[in-house]
């Protein structure tokens, strides 16, 4: 499933390389080459794109390892852009940026070339069912056949994009990856389609009522929530768990598809990845995780622009997707990797350097990727989307940085990390002050239409009470929290039962590793209402020290006493601990 489109090349559009530094190559005497045409390079057709053209000379930036490229090596333009192969077997497999198999993952992690037979996916013969006979009518987007047993998401095969009419003919049985299911007013539809990646997929519509993604992770879901086809960013130093944060979300997010970019990260990191993909159950569908995730890795000991590529190549398999109704979550680790890779090329350009050796149109490329978000009415007629999670590694924790505060301006959600709660061992390390949801108003109305009215407002009264404790202990650091009077003890220790008792989350404890809204949301009315018992007992004077006596763990505990859905749990320590609170004198 190499990218870049194996069609003969003319014999008459051959030039000669006259630059080669690193990814850039120059080359002269191409005749009509176009921008982002795909020209393959010197003996062994290394794969680059034209980012440039001055006259009869070609500015290109290679997809692959220079070494041993020369000066006069030959420069054959193909006449194409950079197109990638989408069709079965994309599931449970590893691709690089050039969407080519990587054999022996996760071990290696080796890109095969062009042609080789990595893990038998070229070769293999697939099972079409048609869905459609010979003589019925079909437009754009509609389901022509499916091909069972390509993953735990059902393969839709679809009439493409300008094709619509009468069925000419249909197969039905075994046939190859290249093959023609279907003929459709003259036009033969094949099993796998090809389509280039810098270019968005078609849809009929952009939806723009909100519905939200649940995580499974309840800072997330119940304080900054993401809405399907939305974007967010995932931003914070080294050590703070954005990784494990993105690994679970992949894990427990009710997507149909997730699709894994490891962009610029180390390799033996996104073996780990592989790995633990591969030994996962599923919990939506009681197989293996990696089922339904298509990987595209491209690591920091693999050619650099290939990086820059594999963004667009992860968005494009979720687009495929999405066009056949499946809900789709990309998750790119990360985007600050993919932007150095911009960065280095731009410096061998001898472009104008912006912010931080940044090239200029930093902003518009980044807008450019988290556009492709989106939640959408398909040509087919469906209602489904591709959601964007970015993670951003600034360097030294600077949140200032460009690929920061630029990210800020294109995200609905950004979940910011805190290192002091990372190395304090609370996980995730989301802080509440420094993340933000700009759908939670729209998202609120949405759970007021589905059964929970007060969403909205439980979510206002947990982060008043947290930035009111975050001032209160600043203060009690210096004075000591007995010298606070009784009500604002009450806070201090309303914010740790919400820090302990419902935003931290054991990733590792098979009750609280994901959390249902019900039962995230009972979490948060037993901590609210313990918080409002305590204040009552305050005003009818017991005093704070009494209260701090109490034993809180059981509201510590609550997440994990009952399983990821069992709101009733919960209730019942409710009741419990109110009633302790009541007796105390």
């Amino acid at each position: 499933m190499d990218a870049v489109s194996a069609s003969p090349t003319p014999a008459a559009r051959v030039g000669r390389a006259v630059r080669v530094t690193g990814p850039l190559i120059e080359a002269d005497g191409v005749p009509d080459v176009a921008m982002g045409e795909i020209l393959r390079m010197g003996a062994g057709g290394i794969s680059a794109e034209v980012v440039g053209v001055d006259g009869a000379r070609a500015t290109m930036q290679a997809y692959e390892y220079t070494g041993g490229l020369r000066v006069g090596d030959p420069a054959a333009g193909t006449g194409q852009p950079l197109t990638g192969l989408f069709g079965p077997g994309l599931l449970g497999h590893a691709f690089d940026g050039l969407m080519r198999p990587l054999s022996s993952a996760p071990l290696w992690l080796r890109p095969d070339r062009p042609g080789d037979d990595a893990d038998g996916i070229r070769s293999h013969r697939w099972t079409f069912v048609p869905a459609v006979a010979a003589g019925d009518t079909v437009g754009e987007g509609d389901v022509l056949g499916t091909v069972p047993t390509t993953g735990a998401v059902e393969h839709r095969v679809l009439t493409p994009a300008g094709c619509a009419g009468t069925v000419e003919r249909i197969a039905a049985g075994e046939v190859g990856e290249l093959d023609a299911v279907a003929r459709v007013s003259g036009r033969d539809v094949h099993l796998s389609e090809r389509w280039p990646i810098r270019r968005p997929r078609p849809h009929r519509e952009r939806l723009t009522d909100p519905v939200p993604l649940h995580t499974g992770q309840r800072v997330l879901d119940l304080f900054f929530p993401v809405a399907r086809g939305a974007a967010a960013a995932v931003t914070g130093g080294f050590g703070t768990g954005k990784t494990m944060l993105l690994q679970q979300v992949a894990k427990w997010c009710d997507a149909d598809v997730i699709v894994y970019v490891g962009c610029g990260e180390r390799g033996n990191e996104m073996a780990d990845v592989l790995d633990d993909l591969g030994r996962l159950v599923d919990a939506r569908t009681g197989g293996r995780l990696v089922d339904r995730t298509v990987v595209v890795a491209n690591t920091s000991n693999m050619p650099m622009m290939a990086r820059e590529l594999s963004i667009y190549t992860g968005v494009s398999i979720a687009e495929y997707f999405r066009d056949m109704g499946h809900d789709a979550v990309v998750i790119a680790d990360s985007t600050s990797r993919w932007a150095e890779a911009l960065r280095e090329f731009a410096n061998r350009r001898g472009d104008l350097p912006a912010e931080e050796g940044f090239p200029a149109d930093l902003a518009s490329e980044l807008a450019a990727f988290y556009e492709r978000a989106g939640r959408v009415t398909t040509l087919g007629g469906q209602e489904a989307s591709v959601t964007v999670i970015g993670a951003v590694s600034p360097p030294g924790g600077d949140m200032s940085e460009p690929v920061t505060t630029i990210s800020q301006r294109f995200v609905r959600a950004m979940w910011m990390l805190d290192r002091d709660l990372a190395y304090a061992r609370h996980y995730p390390a989301v802080h509440w002050s420094g993340s933000f949801a700009r759908d939670a108003a729209g998202l609120a109305r949405w759970q007021t239409v589905h059964g929970d009215p007060e969403w909205a407002q439980r979510r206002a009264r947990a982060l008043e009470v947290l930035a009111e404790a975050d001032r209160l202990e600043s203060l009690a650091e210096v004075i000591g929290v007995s010298s606070l009077p009784g009500r604002e003890r009450v806070v201090v220790l309303g914010g740790r039962l919400l820090r302990e008792g419902v935003l931290a989350q054991n990733a590792l404890h098979p009750n609280d590793a994901t959390c249902a809204d019900a039962k995230g949301a009972a979490l948060l009315d037993l901590v609210l209402d313990v918080i409002d018992a305590c204040h009552a007992a305050i005003a009818r004077g017991v005093s704070a020290t009494a209260l701090e006596r109490v034993d809180m763990g059981p509201v510590i505990r609550a997440a994990q006493d009952g399983g990821p859905e069992d709101a009733t749990a919960i209730a019942a320590t409710r009741e419990r601990m109110l009633d302790a609170i009541r007796r105390v004198s």
